[in-house]
């Protein structure tokens, strides 16, 4: 794995299987994000792929959200706005893409990662796949990811991930308020569903899987400007003394 991490993108028989990974968690940095949206963007154009797996590497968290050495170095509103736009063009790449998104979860996720999770159009994950929405512990806000949280589970329980920003909810909680659409015991069992699902849609009709995306996305067409909007809540509010002084004591420990 690069010390900075990667994003991959391999294909076999019309699936087309997207790998983000990163040695601190599979966390998010700027520059992976912007690798990560423009790989679904290609892999959405590429007529050699019909569906597309979104999937991260190791065994261990899924995604631990948001780099934090990238968070305590943001000096400016234009880098943390900047910073924050990189999640949102991975969501408005997977709401764009024509093909159907598979997102396996094979661990805890975080932040960013739940918004990835969310976004999904059909998303398994491994039992003990945790989640939070950890933003407003930092003094930011679950501001990017809140319109695909909410979208994925509803206002209720997108306001208990959001104002209780400290508590793991298990992956059972995930599963019954549709986030996750099916968990499982192992990760083979999780492997096996996820191939599955994608080897029957690599069959189906990419006109009519098209169609079904714009459908299932329908109302969500002004995310271009709102995440932009985002953004720059959260490019304002990581300049705070409090954001800065909660990573600092975050990461002495």
């Amino acid at each position: 794995m690069s010390a900075n991490g990667n994003v991959e993108l391999s294909i076999n028989n019309h699936i087309g299987t997207i790998e983000f990974s990163h040695p601190k968690g599979n966390s998010l940095p700027g520059a992976i994000l912007r690798k990560l949206a423009q790989t679904i963007t290609e892999a959405g154009k590429n007529d050699d792929i019909r569906v597309i797996i979104l999937k991260s590497s190791g065994e261990g968290a899924f995604c631990a959200g948001a780099s934090f050495d990238e968070l305590i170095a943001i000096k400016d509103f234009d880098t943390g706005k900047n910073f924050f736009m990189g999640f949102a063009l991975v969501l408005n790449a997977m709401r764009t893409c024509p093909k159907l998104i598979i997102v396996r979860v094979h661990g805890k996720t975080v932040g960013g990662g739940v918004g990835i999770a969310s976004a999904g159009d059909y998303t398994f994950a491994k039992k003990g796949a945790s989640v939070k929405l950890s933003e407003l512990a930092l003094g930011i806000g679950p501001f990017v990811v809140g319109p695909a949280v909410e979208r994925a589970i509803g206002c209720s329980a997108f306001s208990a991930m959001a104002v209780d920003a400290t508590t793991w909810y298990d992956s059972s909680w995930a599963t019954n308020r549709g986030l996750f659409n099916q968990e499982f015991d192992t990760t083979e069992e999780l492997d096996n569903a996820v191939n599955s699902l994608a080897e029957q849609l690599a069959k189906s009709s990419p006109e009519a899987m098209q169609e079904l995306k714009m459908v299932l996305w329908k109302g969500t067409e002004e995310w271009d400007d709102l995440l932009e909007t985002r953004a720059e809540v959260s490019g304002r509010l990581v300049l705070s003394d409090y954001t800065k002084n909660f990573i600092k004591k975050f990461k002495a420990k």
